[in-house]
């Protein structure tokens, strides 16, 4: 199972969205993290064909999708960060009229909306209408449509935004718990969330990947770029200018920063601190950059 990417360029007039992309996804949970115009968004619409690319090729298992057509349609689940859905819907109707687009007959999605309800934990509130529904519940029903169809490649966007703790750490373990025999492209703000589940993290920038690999290798490759400094409250502005500040937190000591910097911190008391995938997106992505 592979679904490759290769020079794969998208502009909108003068701006370039996409330069000259290359990757390859096998079986796993991918974290793709990025700011804002990153192309994180056209990356995923253009993997799910609701986009046309200028150039480059998208393969899976070696086949163009846009010659697979319909059949790589059928492999595919996408939960976009902003979906539609009728708020007098029961969870379970709207799941049933979602499985009747995709094609499956109506004794299957009926099986189907039942073992969907269930993995994600709203078999007690499939009767009720989704207009009464806390942000969380919501976004798992838009999960359970986007696995109606067994993909094979998951796209989730943003599925954990605007939820609370306990609601993302249960949709986060969601995830994991279906992430076998899939392809998981998770594209999220929320840095600790891939963080815990991703297999491999993708860190995109200005169209581009700018670093991809395992969260302990990334985290490998600052382990010596973060630092903790004692500063005063009246010096947080010199610090913010002069670093990249990931942290400020009050101890007994008084105001410490935690920064991350090539170099050792110069005419300061310092100490070396454990690095977080945070840090390493602030090392790629911080203003200067």
């Amino acid at each position: 199972m592979e679904l490759k990417i290769e020079n794969v360029s998208k502009n909108f007039k003068s701006f370039k969205a996409l330069n000259n992309i290359s990757i390859e996804l096998n079986c796993g949970i991918y974290g793709l993290l990025g700011p804002n115009g990153a192309g994180k968004s056209t990356l995923i619409n253009l993997i799910t064909d609701n986009l046309k690319r200028d150039s480059g090729s998208i393969l899976w298992d070696g086949e163009e999708i846009l010659k697979l057509g319909k059949k790589y349609r059928n492999i595919l689940g996408y939960m976009p960060q902003q979906q539609g859905y009728y708020e007098e819907y029961t969870a379970a109707g709207f799941l049933m009229y979602i499985a009747h687009l995709k094609g499956l007959k109506k004794k299957q999605a009926m099986e189907k909306v039942e073992e969907m309800l269930h993995i994600v934990n709203m078999d007690e509130h499939k009767n009720k209408r989704i207009g009464t529904f806390s942000g969380g519940m919501k976004q798992r029903v838009l999960l359970a449509q986007a696995l109606l169809n067994d993909p094979k490649i998951l796209i989730l966007d943003e599925p954990t935004a605007g939820v609370d703790p306990q609601e993302r750490i249960r949709i986060r373990n969601f995830i994991s718990k279906i992430a076998k025999d899939r392809i998981v492209i998770l594209a999220t703000h929320i840095v600790s969330d891939v963080e815990a589940i991703s297999d491999k993290i993708l860190l995109m920038g200005k169209g581009e990947i700018h670093k991809q690999g395992a969260p302990h290798k990334l985290l490998e490759d600052i382990k010596d770029k973060v630092y903790e400094i004692n500063i005063e409250h009246d010096n947080i502005d010199e610090i913010q200018s002069e670093y990249v500040v990931s942290n400020l937190r009050n101890s007994r000591e008084g105001l410490v920063a935690k920064i991350v910097s090539d170099e050792e911190p110069r005419n300061r008391n310092y100490k070396k601190t454990i690095a977080n995938l945070e840090d390493v997106y602030l090392y790629y992505f911080n203003e200067g950059n």
